[in-house]
């Protein structure tokens, strides 16, 4: 675009204002935070069902060795249809409200974050590109974490005959918030959170990192044009094959965490934290309980990093096209 501007106007070139700078162009951050929270709502709407299933399929079981228990789910399509048809439609889709605001506040933050990150050059040494990552989605997970509790609580909550977990039974999003308060104050909101920044840095250090460098690679390459969201698609697809094996095991320890019931002194019944879920579940339900719900967690994120990932990518270049 900088030659294109030399040719047609050459006296442009002698004011310092019209020279592009060297590096990535950032957006106006809060600009940056509402592309990448709509890009991830967006995805949420479609992703949802799977999301109430893999909540389901990592409770099942908890604490009990295998062949102990009674299994209302026994994989995706089954589960789908199990819930469809005893909760109705509207069961695929519990916890939705919940979701779509945890998806924009976690999302919004991390997404922005690393981007400013990416713009400003951090990410451009070894390595830094993952720790730019996870630490956007360390702050993006403890920002967004009283979303994520209310919607694990809403997405286990179904009748008696296929629970799983512990029942919560809120009426609704806002009475989950304010029943939660009113018994464990402020603090509760951010119960589990231990879980869930170090779920979250798993995963955003793998999708991020995994999505620029696959669409360096891909653009490197010249299979497509670099603003064609085939480029954008592709390297999608490869994130989210990276972010299902790192994650699914952190993912099972922080609905654990979330989902479990507290005492009268506000205190977990099951786990103490993040540690203590992870040596219970391996003791009681081995190495595989910890991938419990692993082809639902695929099945979601793929769809979900491959959507959000590329209306991301496409948002941002036209607000850049736009901008410049």
């Amino acid at each position: 675009m900088w030659l294109k501007i030399s040719v047609l106007a050459p006296q442009a070139s002698l004011t310092p204002v019209a020279r592009p700078s060297a590096g990535p162009r950032a957006l106006w951050p809060p600009l940056d935070f509402t592309l990448g929270a709509l890009a991830c709502c967006g995805a949420c709407v479609f992703t949802n069902p799977l999301e109430v299933v893999k909540t389901r399929l990592q409770l099942q079981g908890e604490l009990r060795a295998r062949g102990s228990y009674q299994r209302h789910y026994r994989g995706v399509l089954q589960a789908l249809w199990v819930v469809g048809s005893t909760d109705g439609l509207r069961g695929l889709q519990k916890g939705l409200t919940a979701a779509l605001l945890y998806q924009g506040l976690m999302n919004g933050v991390r997404l922005g974050f690393y981007s400013y990150t990416e713009a400003v050059g951090l990410t451009d040494a070894p390595g830094r590109s993952l720790m730019s990552g996870a630490a956007a989605g360390a702050l993006g997970a403890f920002i967004a974490s009283p979303a994520y509790l209310v919607k694990t609580h809403l997405q286990a909550q179904t009748v008696a005959v296929i629970a799983v977990g512990h029942q919560h039974n809120h009426q609704g999003v806002l009475s989950a918030f304010v029943s939660i308060y009113q018994r464990e104050g402020v603090m509760g909101l951010w119960r589990g959170v231990n879980g869930a920044v170090p779920r979250v840095m798993v995963g955003s250090a793998s999708q991020l990192a995994t999505f620029s460098s696959a669409k360096d690679w891909v653009t490197r390459a010249q299979w497509f044009d670099p603003h064609s969201c085939l480029a954008a698609l592709t390297a999608a697809m490869i994130s989210g094959v990276a972010v299902t094996i790192t994650m699914t095991p952190f993912d099972v320890i922080s609905t654990r965490l979330y989902n479990q019931p507290v005492d009268e002194f506000k205190r977990g019944r099951l786990y103490c934290g993040f540690v203590d879920c992870l040596m219970k579940v391996c003791a009681t339900e081995g190495i595989v309980g910890l991938y419990k719900g692993m082809m639902p967690v695929f099945v979601r994120l793929a769809p979900h990093t491959v959507l959000s990932m590329l209306i991301w990518d496409v948002l941002r270049q036209r607000a850049l096209l736009y901008r410049h």
